[in-house]
């Protein structure tokens, strides 16, 4: 029976969200651009040592909101104070439900006073979209998708540039002197007389390398010109070309999670939300992995607190979920750390994926150098057998030197050098995802840090 939005999808499944996601046919999100290169290892080594160029023009949608009414939109949506925001600021933008749970994040771009956009995976761009359409608000939303479903070219190009020699290469490639940008805003420049918007800020946890990254975007049909301005100019500073296999394992190094469950399954306050919300979208097909089976979707869910965004909150102005983050800000919240995979441990599931047959003890494949294999993967943290969160995002990156992954856990066991356990593997052989091979659990041990990964 064919379905009209996420509400009948969920009705049609019976209510059961976790079991419904946890089947959704779907793989990770997708990277649709050339996978590597050189190799993803030297990729990787390059946004630590020398430099890295990224095309993100493909897989991040954007949305345009413009209006008189768009500062009041987004201040009315957002965590995020916003009284200072306009032309050439940004914000890592946060939305919650009413009871204070996230629905989603991304970065939200000043365009102009009158002129936002908000990029990303597109599930914080449909939120603030949908209040847009739905509320008092006299503001223009115009949809740019990713290039997977999106019948038309994109209107930008987005290129990051990332590591200790990357504002050197931006210098030597602009017409004139680089702007001094401040962190978080944008400067205005030209590369070869194309107009370069660009936000400082950056993607990889190293220490010392927090400010040597530039997002530059600018006319799509100028893109390849930029780009290759810039490849030029990198010749003498090492600069690396980066794809599809290193892109995604840069989120390890920041240690930013970039799907949490969006809190809107459940819930009257969203059901008309999740009737807005077509079955084709992204929203719909969340696909669910990992070791951690709850029993409702709701256990899922994550406070700001819990990934790293409480310092974004202010309580000051009035906003969507305002109340419901109040009720849960001085009740116990997780911790966001980094777990550090335990090499012979890691060897061993490696091992035992490729040279044991099915039926004989074979693990889930630890996929390089992104591991994860669903869009949102959930696997447990045991501390001496009891459940005390979840690692997500599980990657391998030689600048580490291991697989490792980002950990919500309790914040009694947030502590450097704590052991854990990471339980690899789903139960019962695993689920019926075509991405899931029939196999057996295994267990990870993993060092917590509390600050990024070296």
């Amino acid at each position: 029976m064919s379905t009209e939005n996420l509400e009948q999808m969920i009705h049609q499944a019976g209510g059961d969200v976790v079991a419904m996601l946890r089947n959704v046919p779907m793989g990770n999100f997708a990277f649709p651009y050339k996978p590597e290169y050189s190799n993803w290892r030297d990729e990787q080594e390059a946004w630590a040592t020398t430099a890295i160029l990224f095309d993100q023009s493909t897989h991040m949608t954007d949305v345009y909101f413009k209006g008189p009414d768009v500062k009041r939109l987004f201040s009315e949506t957002a965590v995020n104070n916003l009284e200072k925001f306009g032309r050439n600021k940004a914000k890592q933008f946060v939305g919650v439900n009413e009871d204070g749970y996230v629905v989603g994040d991304g970065i939200l771009f000043g365009l102009g006073d009158d002129e936002y956009s908000l990029v990303g995976t597109g599930i914080a761009g449909n939120w603030v979209a949908y209040r847009a359409q739905t509320g008092d608000y006299d503001v223009e939303v115009t949809f740019d998708p990713a290039t997977v479903i999106n019948p038309n070219p994109r209107r930008i190009f987005r290129f990051q540039i990332q590591g200790p020699n990357a504002l050197k290469i931006v210098e030597k490639a602009c017409d004139g002197p680089l702007p001094a940008i401040a962190f978080f805003t944008m400067g205005e420049f030209t590369i070869g007389g194309v107009p370069i918007r660009a936000l400082n800020h950056t993607m990889v946890g190293q220490p010392g390398l927090e400010h040597t990254g530039l997002e530059m975007i600018g006319p799509l049909d100028q893109g390849p010109a930029v780009w290759s301005a810039l490849v030029d100019a990198g010749a003498d500073f090492g600069l690396k070309e980066g794809g599809g296999l290193a892109y995604p394992t840069t989120a390890l190094e920041t240690g930013w999670i970039p799907f949490p469950v969006p809190a809107f399954y459940t819930g009257d306050a969203m059901k008309a939300y999740r009737q807005y919300l077509a079955p084709n979208t992204l929203e719909a097909n969340y696909a669910l992995a990992g070791s951690q089976v709850l029993p409702k979707i709701e256990n899922y869910y994550v406070t700001p607190w819990d990934i790293g965004y409480g310092r974004l909150i202010h309580f000051e102005h009035d906003f969507i979920g305002r109340d419901g983050l109040a009720a849960l800000a001085e009740q116990p919240h997780a911790q966001k750390v980094w777990l550090r995979w335990n090499v012979e441990d890691c060897a061993r599931v490696l091992s035992d994926s490729l040279f044991k047959k099915p039926g004989q003890g074979r693990t889930k494949y630890l996929n390089q150098p992104f591991s994860d294999y669903a869009v949102s993967q959930n696997d447990l943290v045991l501390a001496g057998g009891a459940q005390v969160g979840r690692s997500t995002y599980s990657s391998y990156t030689v600048n580490i030197g291991s697989f490792a992954s980002i950990g919500v856990i309790d914040r009694e066991h947030a502590r450097d050098g704590k052991e854990l356990t990471v339980v690899w593997g789903e139960p019962d052989g695993g689920t019926s995802k075509p991405g899931v091979e029939r196999h057996v659990q295994a267990e990870i041990r993993a060092t917590v840090s509390t600050t990024p990964l070296t």
